[in-house]
C-alpha cells in the first residue's frame, strides 16, 4: 500500500482559552515537526483546525496537542471528524473575519516568563533592561483589551506602532511573539517616566527605575503602576516607612502584602511548604498567604498581630528590574481609598491619594481595565482562593450543554464579582470588590458595560441576592421593572455559597451545605451567617443554625466585636450578674453604657437578630481580650487563629443541638471563667469544627460543602479535613473559585441554569 492511500485528513474543532495565547503557532510549529499539510484559524468557538498526513504522525500531532498545549492556553474540548483528503503538503495559519468572534473567551493577565526575563537580563538582547517586555507566553491581555477580538487595534497597545524588527517577530508563526499583541521594544514601546507629587516628569526610562529604588531607600511612599492597577509600594524592612505608610493610607493594621525578589528571599522570611511554594511560583504569581518566621527581619507593623503573611513574587518586567536593583522586599499594597476600587490612572491617583505618595512610578500604556492582585491561601492539600482576580479571571467554565438564554448574575454586596452564562459557558469576572461606595459601583456598573461588549451580551435573566439593601439587588430590580421582558430571580445568599461551590465540581445531588460568614439576608427576615442546609440545584432545607442573637447597634457592630460579645452576655446572664463580671468585654465599657445596651438588647432597639458565625468569631474575640476594636474585616478570625498556632486543640467548649438550633451560651458561660485567650481561641476553633462533624454524622448519606468566608480559616479547616478523612466523609470546597462572596454570582448562575436545564427536559 502506498504512503498516498494511507494519508487521511481531519477537522479537529478545539474549544476553550485557545485565543490569544499562542495557540495557532503552536499548531502550526507542531504541523511543521510532523510534516502535515492543512490550515489552522479562529472561529467563533475557538480553533477549527484542518491537518493532513499519514496515520503515525497525525496521531503524534493529536497526543501532543492534548498533553502539551501551550502555557497559557486551556483546553475544554476536542472534538474531530474525517473529511475528504486534498492532498495538502503545506500548513498555513488562516485569518478570520473579525466579527465571527464574538465567543471568544479573554485570557486573564499573566506574570513574566522565564525566556522574557531572561532577555531582559541579557546585555546583548534588544530587550535589556526593558519594562515592557513579554511575548505569547506572557503579559498582559484582560487589562489591556478594549474590545473582541483580541488583536492590537482593539487594546490600548494602539497607540504604539511596531517598529520594522518588533513586526517580523509579530508575523512570524515559528517566533514566540507571533501575534502578541503587546509586543514592543525600546524603539517602539510604552515609556517609563517618574512623577513628583505636582505630577511633574523628573526621571525616564531606566533612570526613572533607579531614582524610585533611592528614595525607597529613603524611607519614602510612591505608587508603581502594574499590570491592573497602581501599588503603593514602600521598604518593607523599615518601621519607619511602613508606620508611615498606615498613618497617610489610614489603615491602622490590616496586613500588607510583600513583594520578594525570588522564592529563596521569601523563604528567609517565612516558613513554606511545598504546595506554598508551587502556588508562589506558578505563572500567575498571586499572593500567597504563608506562616511568618519568628527571626523575620520585615517590619513588625506589615501584618501586626497575626502570624500569618501575604507574600509574592515580582509579576511585570517593571516590578523585576526593581525588585534587582533593591535588593530587598517592598510593601506593595493595592492604591486606593477605602471601599474604593483599585486605581488606575496617574491622574486619580495624584487627585486621590497625592497627600498618601511622595512619587509615582508610571508610564503611557493605558490599564483599560482594573484588575487587583489575586489572593490563595494552602490548607493542607486544599488550596483556598481569598480573592480571585489577575492571572486567574476572567475564568470561564465550560458547561455540560448549551442554554438558549444569556443568564446575568449580580453576586452579592462585598467582595462583588459578576458571572455570564450564554451559550456553554459560564464566565468569572475578577474581583470587583466591596460596593460601599459610588466609585465603586460606578466600577460594578463599568465592569458590566466591559462584559457585555465583550460577548454581545444582554440579558435575558437576571439573579440577585434576597437582600433588599444591596446595591446589586436594587440595580437588578431596577432594570428588570425597566425591561419587563428580563425575568428576574432572587437567590438566599446561603443557599448561592453552597451552589457555588456545587457548580465548581458540577454537582447535582443533595448536600449538607455548611454555609459559614458574617452575614446574609434571611428567609425571614433576619441576618443569617451560620447556616446548615440540605440543599440540591432545585430548593433547599435549614436544617441548623446558631441561636440567633442581637446585634447591639447593627452596623456597627461589625467593627465593634465588644458589642457582639457583651450581646451574649445578655443571653447568658442578668443585667445585674453581667455588670458584676469581671471580664474583658464589660470592662471595655462604662458601667452606665452596658445598662444603656441593655435596654437596647431588651427593646430590640437598632439591633437586629443574627445567626453570623462571623459575628460569633467578634464576639470570642472581644471575651478573650483579643479585640475590642477592629481596624478590618475578618480581624477577630485571623487573631483567634494566631494565637491559636501552637495550642492544644483537643479541649471544647460545652454546647447544645436541639432539634435545628446549634446552642453555644454554654460555651459563652464557660470563656468567661478563663483568662488565657490563646487556650479560648484554640478551644472556639476546636469547639466549631466539632459541631460541623457532629451535624455531619446527623446525615452519613449526604456528601458535605464547606462554604463561605469563615472557611478561610486555615486552622479550622486543617482539622475539618483531617478528621472527613478519619470518618471516611465525602466533602467539597471550593479551590478554583473564591469560598467568599466572591463566588456568590457564580452560585446565582448555576441556579439559573439548573432552572432552564429542568425546563427543557419536561
Amino acid at each position: 500500500m502506498s504512503a498516498e492511500s494511507t494519508c487521511k485528513r481531519l477537522r479537529v474543532n478545539v474549544k476553550g482559552i485557545v485565543q490569544g495565547v499562542g495557540f495557532r503557532p503552536f499548531v502550526f510549529q507542531l504541523a511543521v515537526k510532523f510534516s502535515l499539510g492543512g490550515f489552522v484559524l479562529n472561529n467563533s468557538e475557538g480553533v477549527i483546525i484542518e491537518i493532513e498526513g499519514n496515520e503515525q504522525a497525525l496521531t503524534s500531532f493529536l497526543n501532543t496537542l492534548k498533553e502539551n498545549p501551550p502555557p497559557l492556553a486551556r483546553v475544554d474540548s476536542i472534538d474531530m471528524e474525517s473529511v475528504t483528503a486534498q492532498g495538502e503538503k503545506d500548513f498555513s495559519i488562516r485569518h478570520t473575519d473579525e466579527n465571527s468572534l464574538n465567543l471568544t473567551m479573554v485570557s486573564p493577565d499573566i506574570a513574566l516568563c522565564e525566556k522574557c526575563e531572561e532577555e531582559m537580563k541579557d546585555p546583548s538582547n534588544r530587550r535589556y533592561g526593558y519594562p515592557f517586555i513579554n511575548c505569547t507566553d506572557c503579559g498582559p491581555r484582560y487589562s489591556i483589551i478594549k474590545k473582541l477580538p483580541y488583536d492590537r487595534p482593539y487594546t490600548s497597545m494602539r497607540e504604539f506602532h511596531m517598529c520594522q524588527e518588533c513586526a517580523r517577530e509579530y508575523n512570524n508563526p515559528l517566533d514566540r511573539r507571533y501575534h502578541a499583541q503587546p509586543i514592543s521594544c525600546p524603539d517602539c514601546g510604552p515609556a517609563l517616566y517618574l512623577l513628583d507629587k505636582e505630577g511633574k516628569v523628573i526621571a525616564e526610562n531606566s533612570e526613572a527605575i533607579r531614582l524610585t529604588c533611592k528614595l525607597i531607600r529613603e524611607k519614602k511612599i510612591l505608587a508603581v503602576k502594574g499590570l491592573g492597577g497602581f501599588h503603593l509600594v514602600c521598604d518593607a524592612t523599615s518601621d519607619e516607612a511602613v508606620s508611615t505608610l498606615r498613618e497617610r493610607k489610614k489603615r491602622p493594621s490590616k496586613p500588607l502584602a510583600v513583594m520578594f525578589q525570588d522564592i529563596e528571599a521569601i523563604k528567609k522570611e517565612t516558613f513554606i511548604n511545598d504546595e506554598e511554594e508551587k502556588l508562589i511560583l506558578c505563572k500567575e504569581h498571586p499572593v500567597v498567604v504563608v506562616n511568618k518566621n519568628s527571626t523575620s527581619s520585615l517590619s513588625l507593623h506589615v501584618a501586626p498581630n497575626i502570624e500569618r503573611l501575604g507574600v509574592f513574587l515580582p509579576y511585570t518586567p517593571l516590578h523585576v528590574l526593581l525588585l534587582d536593583e533593591l535588593n530587598t522586599p517592598i510593601v506593595a499594597t493595592s492604591a486606593n481609598l477605602s471601599d474604593e476600587p483599585i486605581v488606575i490612572d496617574e491622574k486619580e491617583l495624584l487627585s486621590k491619594l497625592g497627600d498618601v505618595v511622595d512619587a509615582v512610578l508610571s508610564h503611557d500604556r493605558e490599564i483599560v481595565n482594573g484588575c487587583d492582585d489575586s489572593v490563595i491561601m494552602q490548607s493542607g492539600d486544599q488550596k483556598t482562593l481569598v480573592r480571585m482576580a489577575r492571572g486567574y479571571a476572567p475564568k470561564s467554565m465550560l458547561l455540560p450543554k448549551k442554554i438558549g438564554k444569556k443568564i446575568l448574575a449580580v453576586g452579592a454586596n462585598q467582595k462583588n464579582s459578576i458571572a455570564l452564562a450564554f451559550d456553554d459557558h459560564i464566565i468569572l469576572s475578577p474581583h470587583i470588590g466591596d460596593l460601599n461606595s459610588i466609585e465603586a459601583f460606578e466600577y460594578f456598573t463599568r465592569t458590566l458595560e466591559t462584559f457585555k461588549s465583550f460577548y454581545e451580551f444582554e440579558p435575558d435573566i437576571i439573579v440577585c441576592d434576597k437582600h433588599p439593601e444591596y446595591e446589586t439587588t436594587k440595580w437588578a430590580k431596577g432594570l428588570s421593572k425597566e425591561n419587563p421582558n428580563i425575568e428576574l430571580f432572587e437567590v438566599q445568599h446561603h443557599y448561592a455559597h453552597a451552589l457555588a461551590c456545587m457548580m465548581e465540581y458540577t454537582l447535582d445531588e443533595k448536600v449538607l451545605a455548611f454555609c459559614f460568614d458574617g452575614t446574609g439576608y434571611g428567609d425571614d427576615g433576619t441576618l443569617w451567617g451560620a447556616e446548615v442546609l440540605i440543599a440540591d440545584t432545585k430548593d433547599y432545607e435549614r436544617v441548623s443554625y446558631l441561636t440567633p442573637f442581637r446585634l447591639l447597634g447593627a452596623t456597627k457592630a461589625v467593627r465593634e466585636p465588644r458589642r457582639v460579645g457583651l450581646s451574649l452576655l445578655f443571653e447568658c446572664f442578668t443585667l445585674e450578674e453581667v455588670l458584676a463580671l469581671d471580664n474583658e468585654t464589660t470592662r471595655s465599657f462604662m458601667q452606665e453604657e452596658i445598662k444603656s445596651l441593655h435596654v437596647m438588647w431588651q427593646k430590640g432597639l437598632n439591633s437586629p437578630l443574627t445567626s453570623s458565625m462571623g459575628r460569633l468569631f467578634d464576639a470570642v474575640a472581644s471575651l478573650s481580650g483579643i479585640a475590642q476594636i477592629l481596624g478590618y474585616e475578618g480581624e477577630s478570625g485571623l487573631l483567634i487563629e494566631s494565637v491559636s498556632q501552637k495550642i492544644d486543640l483537643s479541649k471544647k467548649f460545652s454546647y447544645t443541638l436541639e432539634e435545628d438550633k446549634i446552642d453555644i451560651r454554654a460555651m459563652i458561660a464557660q470563656i468567661v471563667q478563663m483568662k488565657e485567650s490563646a487556650e479560648i481561641s484554640a478551644m472556639f476553633i476546636s469547639t466549631i469544627a466539632n459541631i460541623i462533624l457532629d451535624i455531619a454524622d446527623q446525615y452519613p448519606s449526604l456528601p458535605v460543602v464547606l462554604s463561605g468566608g469563615v472557611f478561610q480559616n486555615k486552622l479550622l479547616v486543617d482539622i475539618l479535613a483531617k478528621e472527613f478523612k478519619n470518618k471516611n466523609i465525602r466533602y467539597y470546597m471550593q479551590q478554583d473559585t473564591p469560598v467568599n462572596d466572591g463566588s456568590i454570582a457564580l452560585g446565582q448562575a448555576y441556579y439559573a441554569l439548573k432552572h432552564l436545564w429542568s425546563k427543557d427536559e419536561k
